[in-house]
């Protein structure tokens, strides 16, 4: 086995994999950790040795990465993801790109792409932004719809919420969410319009109960079609590793 065989084999081990998602978590804590002026001033050197400590894992890791897997690491999504969030860690702290060392937090999102249980939601949510973009035009139009109506009818009288477009879709956006929409909007608006209810309620079903549910639906079917290729994907490695297995028994037995 050569050496790149041996690292790429040596990454894969699960022992590895947990280490790693310990580091990750070690981590997130010493970053929140710095966040705290008095734990800084307490235990500051030790904090931010932790923390590059655990930066030279992270780099460590990635060049065994691209070492053991060459051309084909830049061919994974996954790869490219560890490898921007690690290459944020060095921008440097002085000048105008300072702001990004904010987001070193990134790299709690490593879990994601260390868990296989976690990659599977996001792997299901991006199959299904296709699918939404269906449901957010639909949605997009009946919010336009609404508001132009809610403009037409609430706008004299209730120009914060109505007055403009952008004011009613915002004030209609508020209502889909049922954040104060009946004691802060709505029944506000029924005592100038009593049957203002006619509008209000059928909106708050259409878009509240049906679109949302209907997103979340296509989310669901996306992550079930992810985890059934997954475990389709599984079975024929298993499958060739068995074969693979067979051949090198029966090259033994034809050499005897």
């Amino acid at each position: 086995m050569t050496l790149r065989a041996r690292i790429g084999s040596l990454l894969d081990k699960s022992l590895t994999q947990n280490f790693i998602i310990t580091v990750i978590v070690v981590n997130a804590i010493t970053l929140g950790m710095e966040t705290s002026d008095t734990l800084m001033a307490s235990a500051g050197a030790l904090i931010i040795g932790i923390d590059r400590i655990c930066l030279a894992i992270f780099t460590i890791e990635i060049a065994a990465k691209l070492f053991a897997r060459g051309p084909a690491f830049f061919r994974n999504g996954w790869n490219l993801f560890d490898f921007a969030v690690v290459a944020i860690s060095y921008v440097p702290e002085t000048g105008g790109l300072s702001v990004l060392r904010a987001l070193r937090i990134l790299r709690v999102l490593r879990l994601v792409s260390a868990m296989p249980r976690l990659r599977r939601v996001i792997e299901g949510f991006l199959s299904a932004v296709p699918g939404m973009a269906s449901v957010f035009g639909l949605m997009a139009l009946i919010f336009y719809i609404a508001a132009v109506i809610a403009t037409k009818l609430f706008g004299d009288i209730f120009p914060d919420w109505f007055g403009t477009l952008g004011l009613s879709a915002y004030s209609l956006f508020q209502i889909m969410t049922l954040e104060s929409w009946s004691m802060g909007i709505v029944r506000p608006v029924m005592e100038v319009y009593p049957y203002a209810w006619v509008f209000f309620v059928p909106f708050i079903l259409v878009t509240t109960f049906a679109v949302v549910n209907l997103v979340v639906g296509l989310i669901v079917n996306s992550m079930q079609d992810a985890h059934a290729e997954e475990e389709v994907a599984a079975t024929e490695a298993h499958r060739e590793e068995i074969l693979r297995r067979l051949e090198s028994i029966e090259r033994k037995l034809d050499a005897r």
